[in-house]
């Protein structure tokens, strides 16, 4: 093999490769005799047909194996030898080739530069922590015990209020004619619940049993049935029967019938989710001051197609949002010319950190374990009750979209590994500082995400985006729900 470097410019190599014409026919020749003893021709034994015939027949499909192998062999080569780690998939042009003659390609690849990581123990951070105290537990206990109470009929006559269950008939019309899903029977409904559309529970708060009240509603633009999206209706209900909510006692058997032996265990089992939600809102602050810091500390050289790759997500994430009309107003009507130079800085910023995280996780041998596998699938697998075995056979069947579920955890073992060597001072605040928004997150939403580093294993490559199972479908609930306007966010 004979390898000329025909550009050395920052991270851009390119490398004219010449394979020998002998090297070529000493592969097909080799190929050829590895499949003589498989192939079945009429008239001749296996093992026993003849070179030339062989190579009629075969020939072709062989060379084309051979020359796929021999660019693929030879650009790793090159590449091992020249100590290159590539940013993507290096580009392979064959510029020549005749049966017979030698195989002539050319090699193009951005590489990853060369990473020096600041010295982490001079990082200085802060870890909030909070004092739980009973009132937390109390308020979600009352929640509770509303969740879990009774309704009955009003013990005296009265209008009806927020917080009450109305028992209704209904029958929604557009320009006078019903429509398909506007039409119920003996629903309850929770006034101020915000379950229906907006302004529908309002209208039927201070009405009596026995009422007949004309509801005058507007579809949101972005209502999930496009054939009522952006409309006025007009829905004839009749309150049947009006009842107040009775709270659960906050007992042991409410206790028990929530799968905790006593109220006590209850009350232990709450303050042990508040504890992990308040960790974990921690700990990302936390790794946001990391990032920021890292981001500040670090320069060097980007692979242009790591940060073209990166911007054009972020862009091909505006147009899905423009395309389902949830566009944030900061970018509405912009062209992509505007979005790009507008988010540029953030792909930058983003493939800094990504590369980063990543020489660092290559250096210090961080890997991601199979019990850490198993612990993100299950995860995963519980956000889809009923079909947690489905979710994990899609991982299973879909490498890439595993490769997607594991980025977050090489991320975080990397951050925790850095963590480990920064001053960390613990700082005690209240529950209301803690879940505060930063004036980050207050800002547009394209400032907030300058602050994310990439959710993926390798930065080197952009990793497809996580494709999970779809749900089961709900059960057909009323047109007028307001759960049907809003697709759930990330």
């Amino acid at each position: 093999m004979q390898v000329t470097e025909t550009k050395n410019e920052g991270l851009a190599r390119e490398f004219k490769v010449v394979v020998p014409a002998a090297h070529i026919e000493e592969k097909v020749v080799a190929k050829l005799d590895e499949i003589k003893d498989q192939v079945r021709l009429p008239g001749f034994r296996p093992g026993k047909i003849p070179a030339k015939l062989l190579r009629q027949r075969y020939g072709q499909a062989v060379m084309g194996e051979v020359l796929e192998a021999a660019v693929n062999e030879n650009t790793g080569k090159v590449l091992n030898d020249n100590d290159l780690r590539p940013a993507v998939q290096p580009k392979i042009e064959v510029t020549k080739f005749d049966e017979g003659g030698d195989l002539e390609f050319d090699i193009a690849v951005e590489i990853i530069p060369a990473i020096e990581a600041m010295d982490f123990k001079k990082l200085k951070l802060t870890r909030e922590v909070v004092e739980l105290d009973d009132s937390k537990v109390n308020e979600t206990l009352e929640r509770i015990a509303s969740a879990q109470g009774t309704t009955a009929p009003l013990a005296r006559k009265r209008k009806s209020k927020a917080g009450d269950v109305v028992v209704i008939d209904f029958l929604g019309k557009i320009d006078g004619e019903a429509f398909e899903g506007g039409k119920a029977e003996d629903y309850e409904l929770e006034l101020g619940s915000g379950s229906f559309i907006e302004g529908f529970e309002d209208q039927l708060t201070g009405v009596n049993a026995g009422d007949e009240v004309v509801v005058k509603v507007k579809f949101p633009e972005a209502y999930g049935a496009a054939e009522l999206a952006g409309k006025d209706a007009e829905f004839d209900v009749t309150v049947k029967e009006i009842k107040e909510k009775k709270p659960a006692e906050l007992d042991d058997e409410l206790a028990k019938k929530l799968g905790q032996d006593s109220l006590e265990s209850l009350k232990e089992a709450i303050r042990k989710d508040f504890g992990r939600e308040y960790e974990s809102v921690s700990r990302q602050k936390m790794k946001r001051q990391l990032l920021d810091a890292l981001a500040e500390n670090h320069s060097f050289e980007l692979p242009k197609s790591l940060v073209e790759n990166e911007l054009e997500g972020i862009i091909g994430q505006i147009k899905q949002a423009r395309e389902a009309g949830q566009e944030d107003d900061e970018t509405k009507g912009k062209s992509e010319e505007e979005l790009s130079e507008e988010f540029r800085e953030i792909a930058e910023r983003r493939v800094l950190l990504g590369l980063l995280l990543a020489e660092v996780g290559r250096e210090n041998e961080i890997q991601v374990t199979q019990e850490d596998v198993n612990k993100v699938l299950v995860a995963e697998a519980q956000k889809y009750p009923g079909q947690e075995q489905q979710v994990i056979e899609f991982y299973k069947n879909n490498p890439q979209a595993l490769q997607a579920l594991q980025g977050p955890v090489y991320e975080d073992k990397v951050v925790d590994y850095i963590v480990e060597l920064a001053k960390v001072e613990e700082k005690t605040v209240s529950v209301e500082d803690l879940l505060k928004p930063e004036e980050e997150d207050e800002a547009p939403k394209k400032k907030s995400a300058a602050k994310k580093a990439p959710a993926k294993k390798d930065a080197e490559k952009k990793a497809p985006a996580k494709k999970a199972p779809a749900k089961k479908a709900a059960a057909k609930k009323p047109a007028a729900k307001k759960a049907a306007d809003k697709s759930e966010d990330k």
